[in-house]
């Protein structure tokens, strides 16, 4: 399988990077500018397969400047970042990681909503601060777990994961889908603001694309209540991150703990001075363990497909039939 090209748009762990180089010939595209440029004009044409991380864009575009691109393998469950309809109605398959990161960020987000609800952050900071000594016992927490009932937007592999989870705090579960799932006995919620309403956390396990944008908005928020927290470990843009900051800023909610923003790196500022919020950079599956078996995930779809076994994680859209 030497002679067959990979390109990687962007920087690849070096598990993946290596491993694809041992079997394929990789090209590793410049950073943007004219080399980039350059170089994507003259491999473009041999290019049969792609492999990417993070939200690079692979828009249709992209995607149809490489005349022989057969798969697209994609380093994360999400796929938002690459238009994989696109890719499906042109006969390119798409893959992810799913599975293998399930657990990481099911445990991540019970930590997140942990750290949110018992301000823990904070009452770390008060003991670094030397506020212990100084003032007192940090002050009591307004928040439990105790008597909740936590909603979760799209039970799927994470969510039902972070469900079982909640099982073993006592707490009663709701969920919205889009359709009832026949394999649960939690409540379901055929709207969002009706889950919102019924109560007290809400937990986004949203997926990005234009499907969910802002999928969670002002009318959530005031359904969820001046009570309420939300916890975000999905995709940031299922939030609209502008109601968000409002309902923090005026009370219509009371805490908010998050992993994932629209435009990542990049937080909003108006999040930084709210003493109710947690805010994490992005680290849901972020531990060696976990993102190597997501890049070895990436290495053996790409092998499995040039070998002639087919895609191991094809993405809904391009479903494979031997």
């Amino acid at each position: 399988m030497k002679s067959i090209k990979i390109l990687t748009p962007a920087s690849m762990m070096p598990l993946v990077a290596d491993e694809l180089a041992e079997t394929f010939t990789l090209l590793k595209l410049p950073a943007p500018g004219p080399d980039r440029d350059k170089a994507l004009a003259e491999w473009a044409p041999d290019v049969r397969g792609i492999a990417v991380a993070g939200h690079l864009a692979c828009d249709a575009a992209m995607l149809a400047r490489f005349p022989k691109l057969e798969i697209v393998a994609n380093f994360g469950v999400g796929y938002d970042s690459i238009d994989a309809k696109w890719a499906g109605q042109h006969n390119i398959i798409v893959t992810n990681t799913p599975d293998v990161l399930t657990d990481e960020v099911a445990d991540t987000c019970l930590g997140l909503l942990l750290m949110t609800v018992r301000e823990l952050p904070q009452s770390e900071q008060w003991l670094r601060a030397g506020h212990w000594t100084g003032k007192g016992p940090y002050p009591l927490t307004h928040n439990t777990l105790r008597g909740k009932k936590i909603g979760i937007v799209g039970l799927g592999r994470i969510g039902k994961a972070i469900a079982k989870r909640l099982e073993g705090f006592g707490v009663e579960i709701a969920y919205h889908n889009r359709s009832q799932m026949k394999d649960v006995s939690y409540t379901y919620h055929a709207t969002l603001v009706g889950l919102a309403q019924a109560v007290d956390i809400l937990i986004s396990v949203a997926p990005g694309g234009p499907d969910t944008l802002h999928l969670i908005n002002a009318d959530v928020f005031k359904a969820l209540g001046p009570q309420g927290t939300f916890i975000n470990i999905g995709r940031g843009s299922a939030v609209d991150e502008k109601a968000l900051i409002k309902a923090l800023q005026d009370g219509t909610i009371y805490a908010a703990g998050l992993d994932v923003f629209e435009n990542e790196p990049h937080v909003p500022a108006e999040f930084l001075p709210v003493d109710r919020v947690v805010l994490l950079p992005h680290v849901g599956s972020a531990s060696h363990h976990t993102r190597n078996l997501m890049g070895q995930l990436v290495v053996d779809n790409l092998r499995s497909w040039f070998s002639g076994k087919g895609p191991i994680t094809p993405v809904a859209e391009t479903p494979f039939k031997k």
